[in-house]
């Protein structure tokens, strides 16, 4: 005969309140014995998941005609750790010091300036090399990763191409209008880091002047008409760049004034901000935080 285990409204919260204060013990105890890592580790903000709406990035045609990628619910299952500010220029001269990175094409002068002039290469160098000195993993974000850290900042770049319009010259027209007001905005020169601000989740100098590598490959897709993917090629010689707008850049460009942005006005500047990969401990945490109140949701 089965027997059934009735629990009063009292035992069930007595019950989740011991799981949510052994919780909040266990979130202590295990940030207390963390090891201090021997290298400086830099600012970071780290950014509660979320569900953003997200254009897409890659090169989208319907019928042959180039359209915008859509726009839809990204969820990121995970907290975001990012550097708060750009690789500076000072940080990335320790790596070329320690022999791990190649020098910058146009290293600034100044150590608070962000480092520029790097190529897809030399970010994914200093992330190794950093990772190694600091004992963390840190690597560039993904296209979707570095939009959900941009926050409000992001910019949405849409040009609004219809599809069923016949006349090409239009849509020449609105690239052009588009283009030159960017032109009109530029400003080559590279600033102090934390010139232009930080946004709400305390990330600085989203869509300054300085460019951003992201680990996302080229995509071209090509939908049906009913908007469906009717098929889809990746080039990773190719990597999406974040800033005042997105765009492609091949992995071995350091100065995109030379050549080598693939659609649109060229970036000011290229360089790098990284995010740190969650150690197990803070997976742990994350999942700990989940039962308490007021935690990550």
């Amino acid at each position: 005969m089965a027997t059934t285990l009735v629990l009063s409204p009292e035992r069930v919260l007595t019950t989740l309140g011991l799981c949510m204060a052994g919780a909040a013990a266990l979130i202590a105890a295990v940030h207390m014995h963390r090891p201090t890592p021997a290298f400086p580790q830099p600012p970071t903000s780290i950014i509660p998941p979320t569900t953003l709406m997200h254009r897409l990035d890659g090169d989208y045609n319907r019928a042959g005609k180039p359209v915008d990628a859509p726009r839809v619910a990204v969820r990121i299952h995970q907290p975001l750790e990012v550097m708060r500010y750009q690789v500076t220029a000072a940080d990335y001269a320790l790596c070329v010091a320690a022999g791990a990175c190649k020098q910058a094409d146009a290293s600034p002068m100044r150590g608070d300036l962000p480092a520029v002039g790097v190529s897809y290469t030399d970010a994914t160098d200093y992330a190794t090399w950093f990772s190694r000195e600091t004992g963390a993993v840190w690597r560039l974000p993904t296209d979707q990763e570095w939009a959900h850290a941009a926050g409000s900042r992001f910019i949405d770049d849409a040009r609004g191409l219809d599809p069923e319009e016949a006349n090409p010259a239009r849509r020449w027209l609105a690239d052009y209008e588009r283009e030159a007001a960017r032109k009109a905005a530029s400003d080559p020169n590279p600033r102090p880091v934390g010139s232009f601000g930080a946004n709400e989740h305390g990330v600085y100098d989203v869509a300054g002047n300085i460019w951003e590598w992201t680990q996302s490959c080229q995509r071209r897709v090509t939908l049906g008409s009913d908007g469906s993917t009717v098929s889809e090629t990746s080039t990773c010689g190719i990597y999406v760049i974040e800033g005042q707008h997105r765009t492609m850049m091949p992995f071995f460009i350091r100065n995109p004034k030379s050549g080598g942005c693939s659609v649109g006005t060229p970036p000011d500047n290229l360089g790098f901000r990284l995010v740190k990969e969650p150690h197990w401990r803070d997976r742990l945490t994350f999942r700990l935080l989940q039962l308490v109140p007021g935690g990550f949701r």
